[in-house]
C-alpha cells in the first residue's frame, strides 16, 4: 500500500483533527477503518459489472427461481406478486409464471391442480414491469408454463405488450443463425415459451439433442434426473450446456419448497438452477453467495472449461492441468455476535464453520473450537488451510452457530461468497440470519491468505 492510498484511509476513517492533521491514525479509527466497507472479505472490484457480456445467453450462469409466485409451500400456500418483487430485488433474472384459464375470460397464475391462490396474469406482470431493473440492467427471462386456452393466450400476449410496451423483446432471430444474443441485445425483457429466444423443447436425451435440437431451444429437466446425468454423464452434460440452455427445476415431492444444493448443476455448466426464493437455508446461503459476482446482475459468464467446445472438464474426476489454490484462513475473533435463542442465559456456546462447495474433490469443512457463554467478543486465533483444485466454481461459506449437543447446533449467522471474490489480508465477515436479514454489527475478524 502507498502513501498516497494510507493519508486518504487516514482522510475517511481518522475522527480526530489533530491526528489527522499529523497524518497519523488513532486506535479509534483505524477501528473504523477496519470495520468499514473497505476491509470486507468481499472484493469490492467485483461489485460492479466486469465481465464481457457480449456471450450469447447460454454461456452465462443465470439467477433463476422456481413457482416464482408461492410464498410458501406447493400446495395449499398462497400466491402473492410479492414474491416476484423479492426475486427481482434480490437480482433474480428468469422467473416462473404458471398461467391457467382464469374467469371473466382473465388469465390467472397459480400452482395449477393444488389449493394455492391465484393471481391475475396481469397484475403479475405489472409488478415485474415496476421492478424488472431495480437490482440488475439486465435482461429478465419470463418462464411461461401456458396451460390457457387460445381465448386466454390472446388476453396474455395482449396484456404483455400493452403493459411492458418498448421493454418487450419481440424481435425475430434472423440476425443470429447459429447462437442466441447476447444480456447486452440492448433488449430489456426476454421470454422464454412465447417462441422467440429459448423455446422449451422436451429432453430426451444428449444423442438426441445433438442431432435433432435447434440452437434456440431450451431445456427443462427435474433434479432427480439431473443428478443422475451429472453423475453419469458429466462430460456429456457439459457439452450440451455448451450448445443449448438447461433449467433445473425442484422435484414434485418438495410440497415444503424445501432445496436441493445447486452446486453440483453448475459444476456441469447449466445455466439456469431454478430454487425456491421463498425459502431460506444453505442451498439459498449457496444461490446468494454466488450471485454476489459481477455486480450482482444476475448473470455470471461460465468458466472457459465449460464454454469450450473441445473441453476434457468432468467435475468428478481431478483436473489433470489444474492450477489449485491454496487458501489459508486465520479466524481471529467475532464482534457482537446475535445471542442463542435456545440458551437459558441467552448467552452462546459459539463456533465458527468454514465449508467449501464446488466439484467433489474441493468440498471440504473445518471448524473452530467452541468457545462458551461469549457471543459478544468471542476469540479463536485458528487457522485453516483448504486446497482447492477448481477454485472458479468454488465457494466458501462461514457460519457461526451456538453447540447444542442435544438439539443440535443452531445457527446465529452466515455469509456465503466465491472464492475467487475474496480479498486478501485482515478483514471483516458480515454475517446474515437464515433469513437474509443483515446481522450488522455483528461481524468476524479474519485474515486471508492464497496463492496459485
Amino acid at each position: 500500500m502507498n502513501r498516497s492510498i494510507v493519508f486518504e484511509i487516514i482522510e475517511k476513517y481518522e475522527p480526530i483533527v489533530e491526528v489527522k492533521q499529523a497524518r497519523q491514525m488513532s486506535l479509534e479509527g483505524f477501528t473504523r477503518y477496519l470495520c468499514s466497507s473497505d476491509c470486507l472479505v468481499f472484493n469490492n472490484e467485483f461489485r460492479k459489472v466486469y465481465q464481457d457480456m457480449h456471450h450469447p445467453l447460454k454461456d452465462y450462469f443465470i439467477s433463476s427461481s422456481h413457482n416464482t409466485y408461492l410464498l410458501s409451500d406447493q400446495l395449499v400456500g398462497p400466491s402473492d406478486v410479492w414474491g416476484y418483487v423479492s426475486a427481482l430485488v434480490k437480482g433474480c433474472r428468469c422467473l416462473e409464471i404458471d398461467c391457467w384459464d382464469g374467469s371473466q375470460n382473465e388469465p390467472v397464475v397459480y400452482h395449477g391442480y393444488t389449493l394455492t391462490s391465484k393471481l391475475l396474469f396481469k397484475t403479475v406482470i405489472q409488478a415485474i414491469h415496476k421492478y424488472a431493473f431495480i437490482t440488475s440492467d439486465y435482461p429478465v427471462v419470463l418462464s411461461l408454463e401456458n396451460h390457457c386456452s387460445p381465448s386466454q393466450q390472446e388476453v396474455m400476449a395482449d396484456n404483455l405488450q400493452s403493459i411492458l410496451g418498448d421493454t418487450l423483446l419481440s424481435d425475430v432471430l434472423d440476425d443470429y443463425a447459429h447462437e442466441l444474443p447476447s444480456p447486452e441485445v440492448k433488449m430489456a425483457m426476454a421470454l422464454s415459451d412465447l417462441v422467440i429466444y429459448t423455446k422449451t423443447e422436451k429432453f430426451k436425451n444428449f444423442y438426441h439433442s445433438r442431432e435433432h435440437q435447434q440452437f434456440n431451444e431450451s431445456n427443462s429437466i427435474g433434479e432427480s434426473t439431473a443428478r443422475k446425468l451429472s453423475k453419469l454423464k458429466a462430460s456429456d452434460f457439459i457439452l450440451h450446456n455448451n450448445k443449448f440452455i438447461t433449467r433445473i427445476y425442484p422435484k414434485a415431492t418438495r410440497a415444503d419448497s424445501s432445496n436441493f444444493n445447486p452446486q453440483q448443476f453448475w459444476n456441469v455448466g447449466c445455466q439456469m438452477v431454478a430454487l425456491n426464493f421463498q425459502t431460506p437455508g444453505l442451498p439459498m446461503d449457496i444461490q446468494n453467495g454466488k450471485f454476489l459476482d459481477n455486480g450482482n446482475s444476475g448473470y455470471i459468464l461460465k468458466p472457459q472449461f465449460l464454454r469450450d467446445t473441445e473441453t476434457d472438464f468432468n467435475p468428478n474426476k481431478t483436473p489433470e492441468d489444474s492450477n489449485p489454490v491454496t487458501l489459508m484462513i486465520r479466524v481471529i475473533s467475532g464482534i457482537q455476535l446475535p445471542p442463542s435463542s435456545r440458551s437459558l442465559s441467552n448467552r452462546a456456546d459459539t463456533l465458527v464453520i468454514i465449508e467449501i462447495f464446488g466439484v467433489p474433490h474441493d468440498q471440504s469443512k473445518q471448524q473452530t473450537r467452541v468457545i462458551k457463554k461469549n457471543a459478544f467478543n468471542p476469540r479463536w486465533n485458528e487457522t485453516f488451510t483448504f486446497i482447492i483444485q477448481v477454485p472458479e466454481l468454488a465457494l466458501i461459506r462461514f457460519a457461526v452457530e451456538h453447540q447444542n449437543l442435544l438439539a443440535g447446533n443452531e445457527l446465529l449467522g452466515q455469509y456465503t461468497l466465491p472464492v475467487l471474490c475474496m480479498s486478501k489480508g485482515y478483514r471483516h465477515v458480515p454475517l446474515f440470519s437464515r433469513a437474509g436479514e443483515n446481522l450488522e454489527p455483528a461481524s468476524l475478524f479474519i485474515y486471508v491468505w492464497y496463492v496459485r
